[in-house]
């Protein structure tokens, strides 16, 4: 093949790989994601109650797999939340439940910042490390925010995960 054959191809190829590449930052540029923050862990563990905030949990009342606060300018778009009215000492008697039901698996409790597509913090979420989830992005301020695992805490206990190594 000649050379001027091969740049052709060469530029086909790359461009066909500039494509593809573009098109699966189209397909993905609608999804948030949760990430770690000690600031949230320490608003959560001392009971912090915001205005600007509506609070869900999921799973049980009493050892909800998360709690997740979502700025009230956005609306969750789920019915796998259950919605809360949250007091300062509800928070507090969650989050003491929460902490001691995985105390004896050697885990700990998370603060985690809820992210749009574009980075903004739009929420607070509290959980074990495993049990963060998706974030999807809708129009109209919509946000679709998937609920960890219904076994979160039995799936993620030390004890079992070592055991199992």
């Amino acid at each position: 093949m000649h050379t001027y054959g091969k740049i052709i191809i060469w530029i086909i190829t790359c461009a066909a790989l500039i494509s593809c590449a573009a098109g699966n930052t189209a397909l993905t540029n609608n999804w948030g994601k949760i990430v770690p923050d000690n600031e949230v862990k320490i608003f959560f563990e001392t009971y912090q109650v915001s205005p600007d905030l509506n609070y869900y949990i999921s799973g049980s009342d009493i050892y909800p797999n998360a709690i997740l606060g979502l700025n009230k300018a956005y609306i969750l778009d789920s019915t796998l939340w259950k919605k809360v009215e949250l007091t300062e000492a509800m928070l507090q008697a969650i989050v003491t439940d929460m902490k001691a039901r995985v105390m004896s698996s050697g885990q700990s409790q998370f603060g985690f910042a809820v992210l749009d597509n574009r980075g903004k913090q739009i929420g607070v979420w509290y959980s074990i490390l495993f049990a963060t989830a998706p974030v999807q992005m809708k129009e109209d301020k919509k946000v679709i925010i998937y609920t960890p695992d219904h076994d979160t805490y039995e799936k993620n206990d030390g004890k079992r995960i070592m055991k199992n190594h």
